[in-house]
């Protein structure tokens, strides 16, 4: 993972998303099993957008955020 520029990540947006799949079990155990089976991070924005209907972390950032670093929450997914 690159050294970044908020909390060691790109952005406050990419920190905010992995810092919830990391800590909400729910989100974790679906971002695991995501990664397990070959996934990325935009797979598992499109689960949480399109078959939950969860469009953002409780804090108000977008699953599909532009400014998200889809390279580092891969990395944050295969961490898992």
């Amino acid at each position: 993972m690159t050294m970044g520029t908020f909390n060691g990540w790109a952005n406050h947006q990419t920190w905010n998303v992995a810092l919830w799949i990391g800590n909400e079990e729910s989100l974790n155990v679906l971002a695991r099993r995501i990664s397990s089976g070959g996934g990325n991070y935009q797979d598992l924005a499109e689960v949480l957008v399109h078959t939950f209907g969860k469009k953002e972390t409780p804090d108000g950032i977008s699953f599909t955020d532009p400014a998200l670093d889809h390279e580092e929450l891969n990395d944050c997914l295969s961490d898992l």
